[in-house]
């Protein structure tokens, strides 16, 4: 059995599938969205993240680091990435978390035993374990390992994935997999390629081929204003999806700021910070167009009310 890096497990997680679900987050992702929610995925390495709020300025991190990576202003930490080798030292030291490492190494074996301790909540609702990230497809070995570990005990999986990947991870990931929840994010080429860093074309050759094998998908359409909610693209969406073979349905997931926040305590910049939530009224309009080609559409995985 394989290892991997995961940087997060979440129980009890209603939207990413049907039912309960716990939620395995995975390292490691070949896209780098503008607005991504889970920054600290991005990176397959383990990551380092700083909360000033939490920062006491007691100064104690400062000589235990190795590499003298951090100093103190007059109010919180300060973390060099150039020089952080992210050893875990400092964070072992600091008591009130300002600083905390985002990433661990796992077995199949423990993670499995985490996801087993919620398997009595599964039944109801179809739920079982929904392997994200960054995008779990990035970990290949790791990935198909632990579903077949699922598939053995019954656990029901669903895998949330770009889609940004060789055709033939898609294609062994496919064989073990329940359902997967599948990101379009952009229409456009050159648009997703701003947006995202990577061209769109095997997002939609892979989705394509998948519709063909008839697998079980659930589309998923981040609505983010002033980047693809507009209608040019959107009923670009809705025209490739109706165009599938396999007819899928659509779930809008409207855009949230939680990863401004999360790109600021990786040192990072937060490359859309005027953005804002999309109107009730822009994603009534998105519902609209989607089930004008024949698409069964949800928002937040729920039903909805727009007429």
């Amino acid at each position: 059995m394989s290892t991997g890096i995961i940087f997060d497990i979440k129980r009890f997680a209603i939207h990413d599938g049907p039912g309960v679900r716990t939620t395995v987050f995975l390292k490691g992702c070949p896209l780098r969205c503008w607005t991504c929610h889970n920054p600290e995925g991005q990176r397959r390495d383990v990551d380092m993240f700083l909360r000033p709020d939490r920062c006491t300025v007691c100064g104690d991190c400062l000589s235990i680091c190795p590499p003298n990576a951090i100093s103190l202003n007059d109010h919180t930490v300060l973390v060099d990435r150039e020089s952080c080798d992210i050893c875990g030292e400092c964070v072992e030291t600091c008591l009130t978390g300002a600083l905390e490492i985002a990433g661990r190494e796992a077995t199949v074996a423990e993670v499995i035993e985490e996801v087993e301790r919620d398997t009595i909540y599964y039944d109801e609702g179809g739920g079982g374990v929904t392997f994200s990230g960054g995008d779990p497809l990035h970990q290949p070995r790791f990935l198909v390992d632990l579903l077949e570990e699922c598939k053995r005990r019954d656990i029901r999986t669903a895998v949330d994935t770009s889609g940004c990947v060789p055709r033939a991870v898609v294609r062994t990931v496919a064989e073990w997999a329940d359902l997967f929840l599948y990101d379009i994010k952009l229409m456009d080429n050159e648009r997703h390629r701003q947006f995202t860093g990577a061209s769109n074309r095997r997002v939609l050759q892979n989705l394509r081929w998948l519709s063909e094998q008839e697998a079980h998908v659930r589309i998923r359409l981040p609505l983010i204003p002033d980047v693809n909610a507009d209608e040019t693209n959107i009923r670009a969406t809705g025209a490739f999806v109706s165009s599938l073979p396999t007819r899928y349905p659509v779930d809008i997931l409207p855009y949230h700021s939680i990863g401004a926040d999360k790109h600021e305590r990786l040192g990072r910049t937060y490359r859309l910070p005027e953005a804002k939530a999309p109107s009730d009224a822009e994603v009534a309009d998105a519902v609209g167009i989607l089930e004008g080609f024949g698409l069964d559409v949800t928002v937040r995985g729920e039903s909805h009310a727009f007429k």
